[in-house]
């Protein structure tokens, strides 16, 4: 990631980071109305993964300068993934929801430039991820 890149996605998410209990309910509703059948994956009470998956995000954010440093950790987060039956594809969906979910908390904010910086971001996660998936198959 460019340095501009990873300014563009830091900003961006310190905008949205004071409301980040909305921000993860309308990530959810989101990624559960486009796909249903992903639901179930899911714990019925959805809190404390609300907060697992805004965590996550902000050391992600945080650490970009750094993303070797989260590599081991990001990679474990995907490994386990496997276990709770989620699939390559399920990454899409995660990611479209994502990128809905920043554009909709950014509102006018929201340029072609953040999301390409987000998208950027998201694919290098998801890569990583699916990576150890693949390797813990």
């Amino acid at each position: 990631m460019t340095p501009e890149e990873i300014r563009l996605v830091q900003d961006s998410f310190r905008e949205i980071q004071p409301s980040v209990g909305v921000v993860a309910n309308v990530f959810y509703a989101h990624l559960f109305s486009m796909t249903p059948a992903l639901r179930p994956l899911f714990p019925h009470d959805m809190s404390g993964q609300k907060i697992k998956l805004m965590k996550m995000i902000e050391a992600a954010v945080d650490n970009l300068h750094h993303f070797d440093l989260m590599r081991p950790t990001i990679r474990s987060l995907g490994a386990r993934h496997v276990g709770y039956g989620v699939r390559d594809e399920h990454y899409d969906l995660v990611g479209a929801a994502l990128l809905h979910t920043v554009a909709a908390a950014l509102g006018d904010g929201w340029t072609t430039d953040i999301e390409d910086a987000w998208l950027e971001v998201y694919g290098r996660v998801a890569g990583e991820m699916k990576d150890a998936a693949a390797a813990t198959a």
